[in-house]
């Protein structure tokens, strides 16, 4: 197996032999950090609700044996976040982490969960005060740490604003003027000073909008605190919102897309044509997961799938490559509840668009732009 950096040069990973007949994985640059990520991470946000500790371990050992570096992870997870379930993800992530050599293998994302400004965010952390404060950091950063069984996570992530925005699906700004909210500058503050102490190594930020990335980049120049390395928001065939307004900070400022629901909770996967809902699929389990399989967007993955279909192509394949190939993405998250999901998205790696495919892809974004954003 060959493990190519973006410019061409050989990565070398410690303690890792790769398996023969593996993908070819691509490595990525986080930001500006020295900090080098697969192309393809592992989202683990089932863990705990759908997976048990053991499957979260094989789906571990696949990954990294296909060269997978990056593990994404949460406070909050698993989903959908409950209370006697909160945890456990990093738990079972820990307990593999604490496993000889493992922590070598991998770069390890984790993210705090911000305030409750929308009825889906949970009211169970911390009182329901997660604020992006000093307090809240800090607890957070130090319970993190402890589930995952580590001194350090090299990336740390604020889950979503401090402050309300039209992000998880919202539709149009929602002008309210928040009761209390925390300065960036003070959030960035308290990160700086989470990197001084060796507890973090990079810092990110996730399902931000483009006057939030902004005053973040404009904060870290004008007060010299750290800069954020990544922006992990939703990206797929479904909804390319993303390219709007964020997409140029990547070619800019080199702040990369961690590009999460790549195949619209598997809705790209084509698992759920004509209706279906297989026994133990998230749509079958969980009503809240409706943001991808409205009319329009069933609609639009219907002649995705059909598309790649007649490519003779995975319709995972196509929606992944897809993401993957973007000038501004760094690593595309995927997840999987069992291991045969998880080798056919792996293998997307390898998959390239020809022009004639991006161009029948982008006649059914331009007939049917971003259904489900």
């Amino acid at each position: 197996m060959q493990f190519v950096i973006g410019t061409g040069d050989a990565l070398i990973l410690p303690h890792f032999t790769p398996p023969q007949n593996a993908s070819t994985m691509l490595y990525r640059r986080l930001g500006r950090t020295d900090i080098q990520v697969s192309a393809i991470s592992l989202g683990t946000m089932t863990w705990g609700e759908q997976n048990t500790e053991q499957e979260a371990h094989d789906q571990l050992d696949l990954a990294i044996a296909n060269g997978v570096t990056l593990i994404d992870t949460a406070e909050m997870y698993p989903v959908p976040p409950k209370a006697e379930t909160q945890g456990l993800t990093e738990r079972y992530l820990g307990s593999w982490l604490a496993k000889p050599g493992n922590r070598n293998l991998v770069i390890v994302a984790t993210k705090a969960a911000g305030p409750v400004r929308q009825a889906h965010q949970p009211k169970h952390l911390r009182g329901g005060t997660t604020h992006l404060d000093r307090a809240n950091l800090v607890s957070a950063l130090d319970a993190s740490l402890k589930r995952l069984q580590t001194d350090h996570v090299d990336l740390y992530q604020l889950h979503w604003p401090d402050r309300s925005t039209n992000t998880f699906g919202r539709l149009g700004y929602p002008w309210i003027e928040d009761a209390h909210t925390i300065p960036i500058e003070e959030t960035l503050a308290v990160l700086a000073d989470l990197i001084a102490a060796g507890k973090v190594r990079a810092i990110g930020v996730s399902n931000e909008t483009p006057w939030g990335l902004s005053r973040f980049l404009a904060s870290s120049d004008a007060r010299g605190l750290p800069r954020i390395a990544s922006i992990q928001n939703p990206y797929s065939l479904l909804n390319r919102t993303y390219e709007i307004g964020l997409a140029e900070f990547a070619h800019r400022d080199q702040v990369g897309l961690l590009a999460y629901s790549p195949l619209a909770f598997g809705v790209l996967s084509g698992k759920y044509r004509g209706g279906a809902r297989p026994p133990g699929s998230r749509l079958a389990l969980y009503e809240r997961f409706a943001r991808y399989s409205n009319p329009q967007a069933l609609r639009a993955s219907e002649r995705y799938v059909a598309l790649a279909a007649e490519r003779g192509l995975d319709p995972s394949h196509l929606a992944l490559a897809y993401a993957l190939a973007k000038p501004f993405t760094t690593s595309v998250i995927i997840g999987a509840t069992t291991l045969a999901q998880l080798r056919i998205n792996l293998a997307s790696i390898d998959v390239r668009l020809d022009e004639t495919l991006i161009a029948a892809i982008e006649a059914i974004h331009a007939d049917q732009p971003s259904p489900a954003p």
